[in-house]
């Protein structure tokens, strides 16, 4: 009977809420949207946040669990002025052609890719892209991280061997130089945004595959780009090794810690690395890669609820002001039901409920909004943002918990009042 009582007590006092703010609109509607703006901000970062863990997860998850990396840089936050003390990575030599060779000899290494990326203008008769993403990769790019082809073929090893002047490029680049035109067998002309003056800067490449990138937010599925052999990259196109990075993928039968021992074993025997000195390269894992990501969101995704606390915060204010306001107006009303019976927690009970139905309503229009936001980035970006389960729960209890602190002084305030002074109250 308690239990429905308080049922009863608490629909009354959302009807009572629902009254008030019909007669104070302009109040309630402060309110409301305070509170709205703030859970419209969380849902709608809690949804992008979601969406881009999604989407980096299963670009790590393609090119394979146990594939790892090694680069001359060390995935790292530092503060770097360009000099050695505080760049100590700028002393490392870059990756070589040759160290590639040694590591592709180790047992325990299944594939050993190199690539590398580098600036390019792309024109073909009178259309041109001024800047456009060139990579370059070595012939086993398919057992690496196999490309989603439509159209042709990827490069023979012969081919990459030889430098030669052939390219695949994504459909994007596809649709933005020829249209609805076959690119098959056409010739494209490459010109290298930087590296040596020359000869070696670019020229006539022909395209033999088209290829279409799966959209993330990372990789960024609507830039152009154009894929061709790393030795091709830098012989005609003049790159530089200083960016050259591997990609390593055990064999079979080997495990990623014995591939990444005898990897980085070997190259230190390369570079000739005693036992007491630090390796002069970075092996990057991609478990490595998605704790530096997730560093990088969490302090991003921190500082946005933070901002978006602010919204809550004004709603808050709003609530306290709005609901002093009801109490003084109603002090005859709390008076007569204290006359009649009511206790102080009877009217403490009634004007929480009425504070978090304020707060409820203003977290079910951010709710709304946010959700309708989050469908258009799905559709229309490459980050697929959904709004989780936990994000809604976060944002009813946000509000909840707004209602609750901010009108409890007024509550108090209203149980707490001489029920004959309240009835003396003009």
């Amino acid at each position: 009977m308690r239990f429905i009582d308080k049922l009863k007590m608490s629909l009354e006092g959302v009807g009572i809420a629902i009254d008030a703010m019909r007669q104070n609109k302009v109040r309630a509607g402060l309110t409301i949207l305070g509170v709205a703006v703030g859970v419209f901000v969380v849902v709608v970062i809690a949804a992008a946040v979601h969406g881009i863990n999604e989407s980096v997860a299963k670009q790590f998850e393609s090119a394979g669990p146990t594939t790892f990396f090694v680069q001359r840089r060390p995935i790292v936050f530092e503060a770097c002025d360009g000099t050695g003390d505080t760049c100590k990575w700028r002393s490392n030599p870059p990756l070589l052609f040759s160290e590639a060779e040694v590591l592709k000899k180790l047992e325990s290494v299944g594939e050993v890719g190199i690539r590398q990326g580098w600036g390019a203008a792309a024109k073909f008769r009178d259309k041109a892209l001024p800047n456009v993403s060139v990579m370059g990769i070595t012939a086993n790019w398919p057992q690496l991280n196999p490309p989603n082809m439509i159209d042709g073929r990827v490069f023979t090893e012969q081919e990459a061997r030889s430098a030669a002047r052939v390219v695949v490029i994504n459909t994007t680049a596809k649709d933005r130089l020829f249209g609805e035109e076959d690119a098959m067998g056409k010739e494209i002309t490459l010109t290298a945004l930087a590296g040596p003056q020359g000869t070696n800067r670019g020229g006539p490449f022909t395209v033999i595959g088209v290829y279409k990138d799966d959209a993330s937010f990372l990789q960024g599925g609507e830039r152009p780009s154009i894929v061709t052999s790393v030795y091709a990259l830098s012989r005609r196109l003049g790159a530089q090794p200083q960016w050259m990075s591997f990609v390593i993928k055990p064999a079979a039968n080997a495990s990623q810690a014995q591939a990444l021992d005898d990897v980085t074993a070997a190259l230190r025997g390369a570079r000739g690395l005693r036992p007491g000195r630090e390796s002069n390269f970075a092996v990057v894992t991609q478990d490595k890669l998605f704790d530096v990501y997730n560093k990088v969101f969490g302090i991003f995704f921190l500082v946005m609820i933070s901002l978006s606390s602010v919204g809550l915060l004004v709603g808050g204010v709003g609530v306290v002001a709005i609901m002093m306001i009801s109490v003084t107006e109603r002090t005859r009303e709390i008076g007569v039901r204290k006359a009649l019976g009511a206790t102080r927690g009877v009217i403490l009970w009634q004007f929480l409920v009425e504070a978090i139905t304020l707060t409820a309503t203003g977290a079910l229009i951010g709710l709304g909004l946010g959700t309708v936001v989050a469908m258009l980035v799905k559709a229309y970006t490459p980050v697929a943002a959904s709004v989780p389960p936990l994000a809604v729960a976060a944002a009813l209890g946000s509000s909840a918990l707004t209602g609750i602190l901010f009108g409890m002084l007024p509550a108090l305030r209203a149980s707490r009042l001489d029920p004959v002074a309240a009835l003396r109250h003009e």
